[in-house]
């Protein structure tokens, strides 16, 4: 869409509001003394680091904030997430920001279309995408682990085991084709010294699991054998994961999830397991008392500066890198093998007193915040 076109749509919707039933670009600003209305698209609802998000950004910070969230159920499909930000502009939201990833392009065409600002949440856009849609007048930025960072931690989680002398182990990939799902998967493979389809590098793996829409065994070679293979949001039945355990793998690697859905049966079966999650209360107990033996996460406040970046734009600053590009901020993770590290990591972000609390998340929200603002604080973290 031409800027100038934009502008056009932006003064009609303007004129147009009070009897408009989508709300317009005339809603993105907010006099200081009007309460923030920011939608939040979620695909999924019940695992711990989603919960994590949710307890921060309900309790935290609209306890901190003139800002209401208004959360979605499940989202399933790209249909699902048009319809709610839709939804949310109706209801006179002047941001979305997105943890669902079915289609995001769709997400930041829609946002852009009915004037609402739009910020990544989880995962970031592909290389490819983020060119595309960088200079959107709607897109207020991303901040999380790049592609590249989601392939490290994957590698770094799949050595540990092969450093562990496993000789055997079942992966669940969670959501694939979700890009950091992927790339996890990839940074897996990699880490346990295996090769998919006779290729070892990040790209060439994680583009033949993108084709594949799932991990071929065939395809797998290594010293370590992978076992079985799981995939779907809580869409493992009951029946597959006994199937592997009953392969007995040394240990069940999991890029999300796997503390959700499978930390008991695990457990009570003595297969150590690792997950890509949250430092929340119930992960803790689960490396505490069961068979979690390795946690790469964040921790539940490492969304606070994407907030930061929507309350900006909704206030009229909106952030832009040096080159007026929408901000892209990689950040990574922390790992936990024991439970000593892990309430290192878990205390030090307790609801009461998060990382991003009011005090630090004041130093990037205002009218005088800068880019280099943003970006130097994130890496500091």
């Amino acid at each position: 869409m031409k800027r100038t076109m934009k502008k056009m749509v932006s003064m009609a919707l303007t004129g147009t509001m009070a009897v408009a039933v989508l709300a317009g670009a005339g809603t993105s600003e907010v006099k200081a003394a009007d309460k923030a209305k920011i939608g939040v698209l979620v695909a999924d609802v019940s695992g711990e680091e989603a919960q994590g998000f949710r307890s921060y950004y309900e309790n935290y910070i609209a306890g901190n904030y003139d800002v209401e969230f208004n959360y979605t159920d499940a989202l399933q499909s790209a249909e699902d997430e048009k319809t709610a930000i839709e939804k949310f502009a109706s209801q006179g939201c002047q941001a979305i920001i997105s943890f669902s990833s079915n289609d995001r392009v769709q997400q930041i065409e829609t946002c852009e279309k009915y004037g609402v600002y739009y910020a990544v949440a989880s995962g970031v856009l592909d290389d490819t995408q983020y060119e595309t849609y960088k200079t959107y007048e709607y897109f207020a930025g991303q901040v999380g682990p790049g592609n590249d960072t989601e392939f490290e931690a994957g590698k770094d989680m799949g050595a540990y085991y092969k450093e562990q002398g496993v000789s055997k182990v079942a992966i669940y990939g969670a959501f694939i084709p979700n890009p950091m799902h992927v790339y996890r998967v990839a940074g897996v493979l990699n880490g346990l010294g295996c090769t998919y389809g006779g290729e070892s590098d990040m790209n060439a793996i994680a583009g033949q699991i993108f084709q594949d829409q799932t991990v071929d065994l065939s395809k797998v070679e290594g010293d370590v054998e992978v076992v079985s293979y799981l995939q779907g949001y809580g869409d493992t039945t009951t029946d597959e994961l006994n199937a592997a355990i009953q392969k007995t793998p040394d240990a069940f690697i999991s890029v999300g999830m796997a503390t959700t859905f499978f930390a008991q049966s695990l457990s009570e079966a003595g297969i150590s397991f690792s997950d890509i999650d949250s430092f929340t209360e119930t992960n803790g107990n689960s490396m505490k008392n069961g068979t979690l033996t390795y946690l790469a996460g964040k921790y539940s406040s490492s969304i606070g500066p994407v907030f930061a970046l929507v309350m900006n734009a909704i206030n009229g600053n909106v952030i832009r890198d040096e080159d007026g590009n929408a901000p892209s901020i990689s950040q990574g993770y922390l790992v936990a093998t024991d439970s000593d590290t892990f309430d290192k990591y878990s205390v030090s972000d307790s609801g009461d007193a998060p990382i991003y609390d009011k005090e630090t998340l004041d130093s990037i929200i205002g009218d005088n915040v800068t880019f280099e603002d943003v970006k130097t604080l994130v890496e500091s973290k």
